[in-house]
């Protein structure tokens, strides 16, 4: 393989077992890919090592002597590059570039993520019960690298990706049509494959737009969770096609996974340890009977704090009952963070003294 001056999809199909993936995969993964160069005579791998990275040669030489005296010569491009540099090579051998050398690295889990899913997208995609024939390795708005992974389908089992595959209806929308509408039934779960759509609520008389979403985001999930009436409209601002999936698989294929539930000692443990307690009550609640160090973020503004909260915290949601902070936590679940719901809320704690 040449020196690169800008990688390419057309480098990256040259490599194994990248080659494998489909060609939005292959576009997808050029962003997340980093190049490396290594000047002539020096350790590739002495600032940054192998570990966690599948790392490629893609140009130049090195030399491999190994601890039992063995010496080899890797050299960019040639069959024995194509294949990522082993994991362990730096513990069995000390390396150096013979000339000026190029590397390529990809992050290893986030390239097994990919493989997990072309795979199985493929062999969904022949077997699918959709009456407009799905590739769903073509889907890099619903299924884009963001959602896979830290949104809700990165802590699917991957036992259940071929059969959510399998039941998810694909359906075809126009601009200004109704998904959802404030006060009906919960019925479905929705991920946008193409378009863009609004969240609105009637506040006060008014209509009160409350966010847009995008390819790749979902919605009609608080319903669901907490087995209540819609609290939102949405409708979409552009025309697009959504995955739909029914009130029955939702919960077997994605609630049960994701939403965690936690006791009240557990809990408590787990806030002396820097857990953080989240109120998803409205502020009149929360003013008058919270638990100490909580901070209200009310249900209906959860989707407000997806990117400043913490990724890094451990979070215990709360209510009155559960029911509202079982949502709240799916929600965050849902975007990567790591969150519980208080089981039975604060009505079923209430022998635990609270602050007032």
């Amino acid at each position: 393989m040449e020196a690169l001056h800008t990688l390419t999809p057309d480098h990256l199909r040259k490599l194994e077992p990248i080659n494998q993936l489909s060609a939005e995969r292959l576009k997808e993964l050029v962003g997340l890919c980093q190049t490396e160069l290594v000047p002539r005579n020096t350790d590739p791998f002495r600032v940054r090592g192998l570990d966690g990275q599948s790392v490629y040669l893609v140009s130049g030489e090195l030399k491999v002597g190994y601890t039992d005296g063995m010496v080899e010569v890797m050299v960019g491009g040639c069959d024995a590059a194509i294949r990522p540099l082993p994991s362990d090579l730096q513990s069995r051998a000390k390396i150096s570039a013979i000339t000026d050398a190029e590397l390529v690295r990809i992050d290893e889990h986030v390239l097994d993520i990919m493989l997990t899913w072309d795979q199985l997208t493929a062999q969904a995609g022949k077997h699918s019960h959709v009456d407009e024939r799905t590739d769903w390795r073509m889907m890099s708005g619903a299924f884009r690298m963001e959602s896979l992974t830290s949104g809700a389908l990165s802590q699917l089992p991957t036992a259940n990706i071929d059969t959510l595959l399998q039941r998810f209806e694909r359906i075809r929308v126009k601009t200004g049509d109704v998904v959802l509408k404030e006060g009906d039934p919960g019925d479905y779960y929705y991920l946008i494959e193409t378009g863009r759509c609004e969240v609105s609520r009637h506040v006060g008389g008014a209509t009160m737009l409350l966010a847009e979403l995008r390819a790749g985001d979902a919605f009609g999930e608080e319903a669901l969770v907490a087995d209540s009436l819609r609290n939102a409209t949405v409708t979409m601002r552009t025309a697009g096609v959504l995955l739909r999936l029914g009130k029955a698989d939702f919960i077997e294929l994605l609630q049960e996974p994701l939403l965690k539930r936690i006791g009240r000692a557990d809990a408590e443990q787990r806030v002396a340890q820097g857990a953080i307690w989240i109120d998803v009550r409205f502020p009149a609640e929360y003013q008058h009977d919270r638990l100490p160090g909580a901070i209200n973020l009310p249900l209906n503004e959860i989707r407000n704090a997806i990117g400043p909260l913490e990724a890094d915290k451990e979070y215990i949601v709360y209510c009155q009952s559960g029911r509202r902070s079982s949502a709240a936590a799916f929600i965050l679940a849902q975007h990567g963070y790591r969150a519980w719901w208080l089981e039975g809320g604060l009505r079923g704690n209430e022998q635990t003294t609270r602050l007032h």
